[in-house]
């Protein structure tokens, strides 16, 4: 009887399959391979860690997104203690530069409208870039958001971020029960003779509410200079600088159409006979325009890290389904520039549509507003 020697590169392999069978029969588990985190995960693990160090982070913030933080956010990251400082555009922006003419940097982020953003950081040169905070494969994938991009509101498309773009189809609030919707279907609608004597318009020579209508018949290539012109020459407006006064007139039937109206969703959830028109409801479309959604990261901000996870937050599915959330406890009237996301609980009024017509109002076309307010000035049968 032959005895036949195995090769020793064999006799291992033997053995190998040996000691796994064995371990197999013990019921042992062989140890698994270390699976190393996407380089993503890796970043995000080591900024979370960072910003629960710094322990703190300060947000000049509208009121629209105090509750968001204080609730949402800070239960996800309890350590980290979330003050916000509250106010108006114009009246963050005031405080800011005040405080930075006394070398105090105390904000790390700011959430507002496009305003102040541009014309006051963005000019004084102490905003940082947003990408390099951008984390999240899922906010960095920009097939998730309007027109399959991210959208900034400076010229150089680095500073501030915007997330959320509202249409409004001219700001215009009608009385329901003199205005049947279905009979004015353009803006042109609105020179007919039935009309004239029937609007009524908060002053449209001052700043607010009445300057994005404006700007959006103003630039908008099938209404323009023209339209404008004949609005405010035509139909013998009437012109008041009240709101309640604006809405009690309309809601009484003294008049039936109006331009500048303030809380139009609270009179509506109120039960009074006041609408406006959807976007889209008229066949020139509707503004798009951002209101309180844009996001800025301040230059020697003293909470970088935990900056960095509250803009991933944010801009993240949950953090903008929140706002949402939260924003339809006051009548849900901003959209998302997100698009995977559940609009269910924005308000038909500010809601974008698939195949709408719309035109962003550029923060830029602000600086016509003089223009467009002297042409108007021009138009009204009596001078201002």
């Amino acid at each position: 009887m032959k005895i036949k020697l195995y090769p020793r590169r064999f006799k291992r392999a033997l053995s190998a399959f040996v000691l796994v069978v064995a371990a197999c029969l013990a019921g042992s588990e062989l140890p698994a391979a270390e699976v190393k985190p996407a380089p993503w995960q890796a970043d995000w693990d080591k900024t979370v860690k960072a910003a629960e160090q710094e322990g703190a982070l300060t947000i000049y913030m509208t009121s629209a997104f105090e509750s968001v933080f204080a609730d949402a956010f800070q239960k996800k990251y309890p350590k980290i203690k979330v003050t916000s400082v509250v106010g108006r555009g114009f009246q963050l922006g005031q405080r800011v530069m005040s405080e930075r003419r006394g070398e105090k940097y105390i904000a790390d982020l700011c959430i507002t409208g496009n305003v102040t953003p541009l014309t006051v950081f963005h000019k004084a040169k102490i905003l940082e870039p947003i990408k390099p905070l951008l984390v999240l494969p899922e906010i960095l994938n920009e097939a998730n958001w309007f027109e399959g991009k991210h959208t900034y509101n400076d010229p150089e498309n680095r500073y501030i971020f915007v997330f959320e773009g509202t249409p409004r189809a001219g700001d215009i609030t009608f009385n329901s029960k003199l205005v049947n919707a279905g009979e004015i279907r353009s803006y042109w609608n609105l020179l007919d003779a039935k009309w004239k004597g029937k609007i009524v318009t908060i002053d449209p020579l001052i700043a607010g509410p009445i300057n994005t209508p404006q700007i959006f018949f103003y630039k908008h290539p099938d209404l323009g200079p023209e339209f404008l012109r004949r609005l405010y020459a035509e139909t013998n407006m009437t012109i008041v600088r009240s709101d309640d006064q604006l809405m009690d007139w309309l809601s009484t039937g003294r008049h039936a159409l109006g331009f500048g109206a303030r809380d139009v969703d609270k009179a509506i959830a109120q039960g009074l006979p006041i609408n406006q028109f959807v976007p889209n409801h008229m066949k020139e479309g509707a503004s798009l325009a951002t209101y309180n959604g844009t996001l800025s990261f301040f230059n020697r901000a003293p909470h970088p890290n935990a900056a960095k996870v509250a803009v991933n937050w944010l801009l993240s599915k949950e953090g903008q389904s929140t706002w949402l959330e939260h924003n339809a406890k006051t009548f849900g009237q901003y959209d998302s520039l997100r698009e995977d996301i559940s609009k269910d609980k924005v308000l038909d009024l500010a809601k974008r549509v698939k195949a709408g017509r719309y035109l962003w109002i550029k923060t830029e076309w602000i600086d016509e507003i003089e223009t467009i307010r002297e042409l108007v000035k021009k138009a009204l049968p009596v001078k201002q």
